[in-house]
């Protein structure tokens, strides 16, 4: 019997090849592998790098747009560092020697307050008008804002960055209309911006107000206020026409009368006509759908009970 020929069985590829083929082979396919790598790298773009920062060479941005930093909040997230650290760095801009807070500037506070000596950060040399857009956007995007201060951070976005509204709502992920909404929030009455500020009206209640007049906007939030209404209960009552009084010749009346069928229509949020004198007349009370009658049904129920 015949015996078969090996072909370079059990042999490597050194053997079949050459040693320096395959050296030449394995430089060829590392140094490939590094150009995609770098290439990979260039097209991701460059890695922010984390830097452990003195807290003593940082500073407060001037140009920070929010201006309330609730206390017990603070003490809050002063204790979380305490216990596991800064998680996320802040961000800052250098400052000659020095450096300025771009976005962060609630976690370098709390930090602070935990008595660290330095807090991470990643470092970027932009300009004034890069860093006052990083600042307001970043706060624009907390959830703990009112709507009042998110409305003027928005205004402040436009007027100081240079934004439209449909670049803002790109930015913020929002919808033009809702920018658009929430810029008109701005025009509400200072009275009734400050029931927005205190938490007494939301901002469901203050998109309600915005859709009638100034007169109104004042009177229906106190009443809103008062009567505790929910933002459909104010959004139906803002909806409903309001009746043009027909101006008629009036006869000289007592000053008193007057002021009192004043307070009585700011009191029921409706018309209120008196007729007649000190001495006797009668009080007229107007409604025109069964939420005005409740309503005002609601304030007397209000007076009885105290």
């Amino acid at each position: 019997m015949a015996k078969k020929i090996q072909r370079g069985l059990g042999r490597g590829l050194g053997a079949l090849l050459g040693e320096d083929v395959v050296a030449e082979a394995a430089q060829e396919t590392r140094e490939a592998r590094q150009t995609r790598q770098k290439a990979e790298q260039k097209a991701a773009g460059p890695v922010d790098e984390v830097r452990m920062i003195p807290i003593g060479q940082i500073d407060p941005n001037r140009e920070q747009p929010r201006r309330r930093f609730d206390e017990a909040a603070l003490n809050e997230l002063a204790a979380s560092i305490r216990a596991v650290g800064v998680l996320q760095p802040i961000i800052v801009s250098p400052d000659g020697e020095r450096f300025t807070i771009i976005a962060g500037e609630r976690r370098y506070r709390a930090s602070r307050l935990a008595e660290l000596t330095e807090i991470p950060a990643i470092v970027r040399d932009w300009d004034n008008q890069k860093r006052l857009e990083a600042a307001l956007i970043e706060n624009l995007q907390r959830d703990d804002l009112n709507p009042l201060e998110e409305a003027m951070g928005v205004r402040r976005l436009m007027d100081e960055a240079g934004l439209t509204q449909e670049k803002v709502a790109e930015r913020l992920g929002k919808s033009r209309p809702a920018v658009a909404n929430l810029l008109r929030l701005l025009t509400l009455p200072e009275s009734v911006k400050q029931l927005v500020t205190e938490g007494k009206l939301s901002a469901g209640h203050a998109r309600a107000l915005v859709t009638v007049d100034a007169r109104r906007q004042v009177q229906l939030a106190n009443l809103t206020v008062q009567q505790g209404w929910s933002v459909r209960q104010l959004e139906r009552i803002c909806a409903q026409p309001v009746k043009e009084e027909v101006k008629k010749p009036r006869v000289p009346r007592d000053a008193q009368i007057g002021e009192l069928e004043s307070m009585a229509r700011e009191l029921f949020g409706t018309r209120v006509r008196l007729d007649g004198t000190t001495d006797s007349g009668r009080i007229t009370l107007f409604y025109y759908n069964a939420d005005d009658l409740q309503r005002i049904w609601d304030v007397i129920e209000m007076a009885r009970e105290k």
